[in-house]
């Protein structure tokens, strides 16, 4: 093996191989080898750490003025930018989503970094009204080391909307990408060197998050873990952290209701569903896979909805026209078949894919046809586990509180949808769904000017949002003394 193929690691601004055992990283569409690296070992995790701090401490990074960090920032997202193509095709190749879909999410990765340098060089501390005969002020300060770990469904997007409010608030960033999706933060890594991060304050260290993950979480100079990924890995993060007193910020799992009214407009409501649910091969943690339609309007509605999923172009995720593409791995369309076979098992009956695709152009790849189910009671597994795939159980309603009931009746609370002409009933069932994020008439639309997390087992503390960089500073309090006399006290003379 000539050293020269393997992908180097960066490790407190040392690009070198990892201490861990060699894998390689495969392409979703054709099983083909991407690239090869060494994954990073505990040893790395330390170093990381150490550099990170001393990064921190002494780098100066910290205590550049807010405009000064949000100069490196601009220039980052110019960056991204400028590469778009090249890093829009390295996602491609990282997990499998189409070009399209992938170039989207290179152009949010340089919004977001654009969007927090504005929120750094605009952030205002505060003079607190006064209750004395003092001057009170609430000013904002880095943490220090921070890491995050980011999944594998969305890398660039979710390691620039950790990287870039962590940097903007002064800290330094240790990133554990998704062991199979390393690329899009490595990438990002010398992007923020090239654009005057100081090296040493980014390190990237891919690997099992059982390992890399759980000694960054446990490593005491780390004092803040952002995490996106699934629910039962945050609840064990969340205990660790609970033992060192860490604040953590997580986006986990969802069960999104989508529902549909009588008086919906079709055409926007069937193509919103499909987009919601088979969008990204339905690997989203706010895929809309719980579809409740009036009844009414339900074998209409249902029709309509088939005959659209059938219609969706299945494919190699390099040609422009593809809509789906593979699932990340073999391992995980076995999973979301097991989820199939065991709706199926409950009762429920398919209306369309509930298989592979046939053809050359799926033999090697990890593809999984649209699927819809229907005929399951909403306390069916499939309508209460998240499949993270592209399968959308359907369900009929009647009464407007019991679907209100019954949406709300899950573990979850990420995100909903809601499909209607009447603004008011909008209104009431946006206000009584329990979700971080409910879109009316849309679904699936992102702003970085926007929070976003979940609620329940979908997560704690809010990312994006012009406040989002506060997760990652701690609030402190001054107090100017003005009083002319020494303060009254036993034995001091006045």
């Amino acid at each position: 093996m000539n050293l020269d193929d393997i992908q180097p690691i960066c490790i407190a601004g040392q690009w070198r191989l990892g201490s861990g055992a060699l894998y390689a990283t495969t392409y979703p569409a054709t099983g083909e080898v991407v690239t090869q690296l060494h994954a990073a070992g505990l040893d790395d995790v330390e170093q990381a750490i150490q550099g990170a701090q001393h990064a921190f401490v002494h780098s100066g990074w910290a205590q550049r003025k807010p405009h000064e960090r949000a100069t490196a920032l601009y220039r980052v997202a110019q960056l991204i930018r400028e590469r778009s193509e090249e890093l829009a095709q390295l996602q491609r190749l990282d997990n499998g989503k189409p070009i399209k879909e992938t170039r989207n999410l290179v152009a949010s990765a340089a919004g977001t970094f654009q969007f927090f340098a504005a929120a750094c060089e605009t952030l205002e501390e505060a003079i607190t009204p006064s209750r004395g005969d003092f001057m009170t002020m609430s000013v904002y300060e880095p943490m220090g080391v921070v890491a995050a770990i980011t999944p594998w469904n969305s890398p660039i997007a979710s390691e620039a909307q950790k990287m870039a409010p962590a940097l903007a608030a002064g800290n330094a960033v240790v990133v554990k990408p998704a062991e199979i999706t390393p690329l899009a933060a490595l990438a990002l890594a010398r992007i923020c060197e090239e654009a005057g991060v100081p090296r040493g304050l980014i390190s990237v260290l891919p690997g099992k998050g059982s390992l890399i993950g759980d000694a960054l979480t446990r490593h005491p100079l780390v004092k803040r873990v952002s995490f996106t990924g699934g629910t039962s890995t945050g609840k064990h993060i969340a205990r660790i952290a609970a033992d060192k007193m860490m604040p953590v910020s997580m986006e986990l799992g969802g069960k999104s209701p989508t529902i549909v009214l009588e008086d919906a407009d079709l055409d926007h409501a069937v193509a919103g569903v499909l987009y919601g649910i088979f969008s990204s091969s339905g690997e989203s943690c706010i895929a809309g896979s719980r579809l409740f339609v009036a009844r009414s309007l339900y074998g209409t509605f249902m029709d309509r909805l088939v005959e659209g999923a059938r219609g969706i172009r299945i494919g190699d995720p390099a040609d422009e026209a593809t809509q789906m593409g593979p699932l990340i791995s073999a391992a995980h369309r076995e999973s979301v078949e097991r989820y199939v076979d065991i709706g199926l098992s409950e009762g429920g009956r398919l209306l369309c894919g509930g298989e592979r695709p046939q053809g050359a152009t799926f033999d090697k790849g990890h593809f999984y046809s649209p699927t819809i189910l229907e005929g399951l009671p909403n306390t069916a597994r499939l309508c209460q586990e998240e499949v993270f795939g592209p399968v959308l159980a359907a369900l009929p309603f009647d009464d407007e509180a019991d679907l209100i009931d019954q949406a709300n009746d899950s573990v979850y609370a990420l995100a909903a949808g809601i499909w209607t002409r009447d603004f008011q009933k909008a209104w009431k069932l946006g206000r009584a769904i329990q979700a971080g994020t409910v879109w009316i008439n849309t679904y699936k639309q992102f702003s970085i000017s926007t929070p976003f997390g979940g609620w329940r087992d979908s997560g704690l503390g809010r990312e994006k949002g012009r406040l989002g960089i506060l997760q990652y500073m701690e609030q402190k309090s001054l107090y100017w003394g003005l009083n002319e006399q020494p303060i009254a006290w036993a034995g001091v003379k006045q």
